[in-house]
């Protein structure tokens, strides 16, 4: 199984920064670099829930499930 987080995708859609993005949702940037970097074992409803806010998008734009072959 493999999640692919594309927040790099939605940062750059949005033309914001890292580290705007974690100064509105309220994290460090070093833990926005883990879940942007796919390194995260678990992410909280509550920080998907504000970065969908502050990205405008879904969760779904974020992860993404690829079947491993």
């Amino acid at each position: 199984m493999a999640i692919i987080v594309n927040l790099d995708v939605m940062l750059a859609k949005r033309k914001m920064r890292s580290k705007e993005l974690a100064a509105i949702i309220g994290i460090t940037t070093a833990n926005l670099s883990i879940l942007k970097s796919g390194k995260a074992k678990a992410v909280r409803f509550s920080t998907l829930e504000a970065i969908c806010k502050a990205l405008d998008c879904q969760p779904a734009d974020i992860l993404e499930f690829v079947e491993d072959s």
